[in-house]
């Protein structure tokens, strides 16, 4: 009898869907889970708006700090946050298309340009025609101004985002912050590139997603910044820098449904190391001329059982 175990196999054709950057099962379940709980329970910093004039009861949330130890940005009633467009950055590549030209508030330098310049690749600051950055976090001096400073609660300049938006997951990195050159305090605002990403080219520096349903996540921790080796700073275009930051994206929102604190196995998310399948075949032995073909007609049986249950 020749016995082959498909978790190698799993896990390839598993990663191959997450790659194709559909929402995984456990990070539509927590997308949903958040929606319906309604508001955030352990408010980090509130006060702020996702349009102009709106309630100003955005928060960002902490509800999941110490299971999954993630931060997003949360209204009430189930909203979450719009998505605007920051055309901050390196201006006029070769990569601008002329949709940021409409944009009436672009600044030439982002929040962290001195350490995407300090990384030696060549690359001076971020460009929002390739680099999927988000702004996430607040300065201010205004009286009465809220703030918000992710680094206070570990996370890293330029470390990986999860971006749940247009049914789609997107990998970005923290690229810059809101001020308070405006009237209010402000939330949910990406590079061109991440809009584009998500809701195509209509968006443009003067044209963002105006409901509250975009999901953005921010993952605490060292291990959520590529560094200079660990992304295509230099990258021509949006789907390379993006592609080059996808597997730490695909470590990082493992983390969403697994509290590893609590040693609880949650399959959600985790179907790879779970769908660990030994495949036997009666009568097909190592080097018999029936093995390879006996092999592959039942694993592939196995494998598409072990997707379902895993997709399920």
């Amino acid at each position: 009898m020749l016995s082959f175990t498909s978790h190698l196999l799993a896990s390839l054709l598993l990663g191959g869907i997450a790659s194709g950057r559909d929402i995984p099962t456990n990070v539509a379940d927590f997308y949903d889970a958040v929606v319906a709980q309604g508001k955030c329970n352990n408010s980090l910093a509130g006060g702020f708006h996702s349009s102009d004039g709106d309630s100003g009861n955005f928060t960002y949330c902490g509800d999941h700090l110490d299971d999954y130890n993630i931060i997003y940005i949360q209204g009430r009633n189930g909203s979450l946050a719009n998505l605007d467009i920051d055309c901050d950055g390196i201006q006029g590549s070769d990569a601008d298309d002329g949709r940021c030209k409409s944009s009436e508030d672009t600044q030439s330098i982002t929040s962290f340009q001195w350490i995407v310049e300090e990384y030696g690749t060549g690359q001076k600051d971020l460009d929002s025609n390739i680099h999927p950055y988000v702004v996430f976090g607040n300065t201010g001096t205004k009286k009465n101004w809220p703030t918000f400073d992710p680094r206070d609660y570990g996370i890293k300049p330029l470390s990986v985002m999860a971006v749940v938006c247009g049914k789609k997951l997107i990998y970005g990195i923290w690229g810059d912050e809101n001020g308070d050159d405006g009237d209010e305090a402000m939330v949910g605002e990406t590079s061109l590139s991440l809009a584009t990403a998500c809701f195509g080219k209509e968006m443009n520096g003067d044209n963002g997603y105006d409901p509250n349903d975009v999901l953005y996540i921010a993952f605490p921790g060292k291990d959520a910044v590529p560094g200079a080796d660990g992304a295509k700073w230099n990258a021509s275009n949006y789907k390379t820098f993006e592609k080059s930051i996808t597997a730490l994206g695909d470590e990082l929102i493992a983390r969403i449904g697994n509290d590893s604190s609590s040693g609880n196995d949650s399959s959600s998310g985790n179907c790879s190391e779970n769908a660990n399948i030994t495949c036997e075949v009666p009568g097909a032995s190592v080097g018999s001329p029936r093995a390879m073909m006996d092999v592959q007609m039942w694993c592939g049986l196995a494998m598409v059982t072990a997707l379902v249950w895993c997709l399920g």
